[in-house]
């Protein structure tokens, strides 16, 4: 599996994708942006690479995680491709997620001190939880799994929500209409939101998973939210660089 980390692609995703927005909304004239497809996966062997596609997809939002909303949540790009099968039925491989840290407000004590105290920060980083599902069925937009890596200088590397083969399962159901903002390169953009997943308790945070659980009001059953903005773009194979 690739890795998940890398906060600059998302960044610089989130820009290109920006520019084709402005572009749409302002003058016609605006350059048209370059896409990376760097993460897109090899596809299966003797499948057509014209009806295959790679979808790049940067995301922005806001989330509840128990009783702690995060107001904004840093870009997040997931990258996979998708198509036919040589037999007819539905084939899809991933690629990858890359997405930077979001600052938990008020830190690992919920106080002014966790913001402005470097020791006591509180990031969540988003990992790929090793399952998904893009095929979508109406409003309903497949599923995907997710981990966040709780991020501070107090707590171990292994510090994990959704960890131990025990991902966060997100269904996400379109809100509103698509929206086409650019035909040629193709831009997609939607809204989507889930709140009826469910949050394991944080492990692997040594002396101090206590405190990340009673922090974040883990583990919970209900009252979870993520809401995302999305656009989207894809190519397909043939189009590509063979992988």
């Amino acid at each position: 599996m690739k890795k998940t980390t890398t906060a600059g692609f998302a960044l610089a995703t989130a820009a290109a994708l920006a520019v084709t927005l402005a572009g749409a909304a302002g003058a016609s004239a605006a350059p048209t942006p370059t896409y990376d497809f760097s993460d897109c996966p090899a596809i299966p062997s003797g499948v057509d690479a014209t009806r295959w596609k790679c979808e790049v997809l940067t995301a922005t939002g806001s989330m509840r995680l128990g009783d702690r909303e995060v107001p904004e949540l840093a870009p997040m790009t997931i990258t996979h491709a998708e198509g036919p099968m040589p037999d007819g039925s539905k084939g899809q491989v991933w690629g990858a997620l890359r997405g930077g840290p979001t600052a938990v407000p008020g830190g690992l004590l919920g106080t002014p001190p966790g913001d402005r105290g470097p020791l006591l920060g509180l990031s969540l980083q988003p990992e790929y939880g090793g399952r998904s599902d893009f095929y979508t069925v109406g409003d309903r937009m497949g599923l995907f799994t997710l981990r966040f890596r709780a991020v501070s200088p107090l707590l171990p590397g292994g510090c994990v929500i959704g960890g131990g083969g025990a991902p966060i399962e997100i269904r996400l159901t379109r809100v509103g209409s698509s929206e086409w903002i650019s035909k040629n390169p193709p831009v997609i953009k939607f809204t989507a939101a889930d709140d009826t997943f469910t949050v394991p308790a944080a492990t692997g945070c040594g002396p101090l998973t206590r405190l990340v659980n009673d922090r974040l009001g883990l583990p919970a059953q209900t009252g979870n939210r993520i809401t995302f903005s999305a656009v989207y773009t894809f190519k397909t194979y043939d189009l590509l660089p063979a992988r």
